[in-house]
């Protein structure tokens, strides 16, 4: 299972030489299975640069949507496989009580938001509310369950022979803890990221940061790495940079937190950077 960042970032960030290394484009994940099987998770603006990479040979892509707020969404209508005939496009998103899943992302794939209607899209697209639980697409074994973000939010567990990767991009797990990191079985995204090869976590905040924002639905960087540690996941990635913390400041932080990472090996979450799961 090979898997690219294409978008790393909680909110656009400028494109300019602050951001070169880490970019600037919101949330979006390519997993590639050994089968050929291509998941994107979310569909942040990043997911215009995966959409390039993606050729004529591919006859079904599925689009994994944690939850439908703007930066993770962003792209979908600038997601070139979306205007291919031809191609089968799976989407994936949380269920509401209110609305369904077409009728949600309609809101933004319509006039006079956006210019090309979701009823007008040329591929054979489906919607569907995702799962909760296991479920397998290809040769990939997905599991879902709903974490602490505002609004329903599903996090991901993608498992090929038997190497895991564990995606909560928009996450705070300490929110609400009396101690934290306490009991896994009451800490919110656990069993997902429980024993993952690769985690991919919210680091949006810094310590201090994180004091005044506390119920925003993100992460603090040393929380993220105590809840990997609690998980006993083995790598972690850092990911949903605030769009104001520049190449310069992430490097900074990361080189902090990595004199009290271990057991758990950090890893910068930045734009077009690969890991190989398995």
């Amino acid at each position: 299972m090979k898997v690219t960042l294409w978008g790393t970032r909680g909110s656009l960030a400028s494109p300019g030489p602050e951001t070169i290394r880490y970019g600037g484009n919101t949330s979006c994940v390519e997993v590639r299975g050994r089968d050929g099987t291509v998941l994107v998770l979310d569909a942040g603006t990043g997911m215009r640069r995966l959409g390039a990479t993606i050729g004529p040979d591919t006859r079904r892509v599925d689009i994994l949507l944690t939850h439908l707020h703007m930066d993770h969404i962003q792209g979908l209508g600038f997601f070139g496989p979306l205007y291919s005939p031809g191609l089968e496009v799976q989407v994936w998103g949380p269920a509401s009580a209110t609305r369904d899943l077409t009728a949600r992302l309609a809101l933004y794939l319509s006039p006079p938001l956006f210019p090309v209607s979701l009823r007008d899209l040329p591929c054979r697209w489906t919607l569907h509310n995702v799962p909760l639980g296991r479920f397998e697409i290809g040769g990939l074994q997905i599991e879902t369950a709903l974490i602490c973000h505002p609004g329903p939010t599903v996090g991901y567990r993608i498992t090929e022979d038997g190497a895991s990767l564990a995606y909560l991009p928009d996450h705070e797990p300490a929110l609400g803890a009396r101690s934290f990191p306490g009991d896994p079985a009451w800490t919110s995204g656990y069993a997902l990221a429980a024993g993952a090869d690769l985690l991919i976590h919210d680091t949006q905040y810094t310590r201090e940061e994180y004091a005044s924002h506390i119920g925003w639905g993100h992460s603090a960087l040393p929380d993220a790495l105590a809840f990997a540690r609690l998980a006993h996941a083995k790598r972690l990635v850092t990911f949903h940079h605030d769009p104001g913390h520049f190449d310069e400041m992430l490097d900074k932080v990361l080189e902090d937190a990595r004199r009290t990472a271990r057991p758990v090996e950090l890893l910068a979450g930045r734009e077009g950077g690969t890991f190989d799961v398995g």
